[in-house]
């Protein structure tokens, strides 16, 4: 069992920047891939990027390749998202999930968080 919870939101400006934070309890959180998710008003849940438990892999969204990274920390029970240059369309309530495989899918993953509010104004 992996309980999930996310910090880090809140309003900016366009361009700026956001970290997010994922803090994991349970002792399996290092063999889980972990990931982010984001869903806006009005649309479906979105892949947004994922890592492999070793961090040696990792898989971003074509939307978001080159400003976001994800990092994690497995001492800490800690996966990051940092977001630079950030739109108004990145505008979305972001949930960590894990899983085992590295996937895109949200039905590969079975824990989530219950969310962070990400605003971008224009």
């Amino acid at each position: 069992q992996v309980q999930l919870v996310e910090s880090g939101g809140g309003l900016v400006q366009a361009g700026g920047s956001l970290r997010l934070s994922c803090a994991a309890s349970g002792r399996t959180f290092s063999s889980y891939t972990m990931a982010w998710f984001r869903q806006a008003p009005g649309k479906e849940r979105e892949f947004v990027v994922a890592i492999t438990w070793s961090g040696g892999s990792t898989l971003y969204a074509d939307s978001v390749k080159g400003r976001f990274t994800i990092s994690r920390d497995n001492a800490k029970n800690t996966v990051y998202l940092q977001m630079n240059s950030l739109k108004p369309e990145d505008t979305a309530v972001y949930y960590c999930a894990a899983a085992g495989p590295l996937s895109t899918v949200t039905s590969a993953y079975n824990y989530w968080g219950q969310g962070t509010q990400v605003t971008v104004s224009s």
